[in-house]
């Protein structure tokens, strides 16, 4: 059988999410091969948003994570992770629900990244009311016009914030997400030109301070680029599950796919052309079409989708019949993860048990 074949298939409902733990944790080893280990690694969990994944990257020595929500923070510390940064500065009810991580999960040291002087002071006023402090990096744009200040600014962001007792600068979070060149001479050099103001920074902060600023910086297309610099810690999430999109705007890295989605042919339109049952509501749909690729049939090609139905067409009579299972990659795994409660697990070919994907939710207790 092919790797991600299921022979009992007839167990599992359609559309799911499938998980392949033997290549998540291949895929692992090949993250911390390019790494050189796990000292300076800090891997982003919005991907798969699974406590089950983020245990198997602890058995493999990680001990940092990012994360982006507060659930995710949350499902870090049911399972005891030791660092975490909530890199999406916390503003509204999140400062608060952040205080109550802190105090919830003791053995888990949490940061967070700040981009003004005003959320600064919100938090360390926060903070210091109840007699603790948090720990944050000076979250920096460096070209994905996104989120953070600028490096020009982020000075005297750090200048200002040492007058806050609630708060305490560590480091600075840069993420270069907008730096995905399928050419790899061409993507590190847009990469080592972004990461040129970080360093600078960091050198102008440290003068000051007296004290070495902490660099988390890189996704999954530029991380390979950062591994050749010293004291910086790469966060890339994607990974573990891998995607079409990223196979293909990257293919010198070495990820496979350990993440599908399956469907079903409901219909059988003509002889070209049949409806599954995969739409929107179940695999990314912020891309055109195609946004999922088949790996048992090549040759489909998406016509419309809706949001329980997937209409393809084959450039010749099909064979299929309804009732068969397709495998699809997603376009997008991230935000494909996030349709579904869980993830069947798949393990030499057969289903052998399911995960929560309990961080989906944007709360899970706090």
């Amino acid at each position: 059988m092919d790797w991600y074949q299921i022979k009992n298939v007839e167990k599992i409902d359609s559309p799911s999410l499938i998980v392949y733990p033997e290549r998540v944790n291949e895929n692992i080893d090949r993250f911390l091969q390019m790494a050189g280990g796990a000292e300076n690694v800090r891997p982003h969990v919005k991907t798969n948003k699974m406590a089950e994944v983020c245990s198997l990257m602890m058995l493999a020595g990680i001990n940092k994570f990012k994360c982006a929500t507060i659930a995710e923070a949350e499902m870090l510390g049911m399972v005891k992770a030791p660092d975490v940064l909530l890199a999406h500065q916390p503003v509204g009810p999140k400062q608060e629900r952040l205080m109550k991580l802190v105090t919830t999960f003791p053995a888990t040291h949490f940061s967070c990244i700040i981009d003004n002087f005003s959320t600064a002071k919100e938090l360390s006023d926060l903070f210091t009311a109840k007699g603790q402090y948090i720990e944050a990096y000076i979250d920096l744009n460096i070209g994905m016009n996104r989120s953070g200040i600028i490096p020009e600014n982020a000075l005297q962001l750090f200048i200002d914030s040492q007058s806050l007792s609630g708060i305490r600068i560590i480091g600075l979070h840069a993420y270069d997400g907008h730096i995905r060149d399928t050419d790899v001479v061409t993507r590190n050099q847009r990469s080592d030109e972004a990461f040129a103001s970080v360093e600078k920074l960091k050198t102008a902060i440290e003068s000051i301070a007296g004290r070495n600023m902490q660099i988390v910086i890189g996704g999954s297309p530029s991380f390979p680029t950062h591994t050749k610099r010293k004291g910086v810690h790469y966060s890339p999430g994607t990974f573990v599950f891998w995607d079409w999109g990223y196979k293909h705007i990257v293919p010198d890295e070495p990820f496979e796919y350990a993440a599908l989605v399956i469907t079903r042919i409901i219909s059988v339109i003509d002889e070209q052309t049949v409806c599954t049952d995969l739409g929107h509501k179940s695999v990314a749909a912020e891309n055109p079409l195609p946004r999922v690729h088949f790996l048992n049939a090549a040759d489909a090609s998406p016509i419309s989708q809706s949001e329980e139905h997937l209409v393809l067409k084959f450039p010749g009579k099909h064979h299929w019949k309804v009732g068969d299972v397709l495998y699809g990659v997603p376009v997008h795994i991230c935000p494909t993860v996030a349709l579904y409660d869980t993830a069947v697990i798949v393990e030499d070919n057969e289903v052998v048990d399911n995960w929560k994907v309990i961080a989906r939710a944007r709360k899970i207790t706090i």
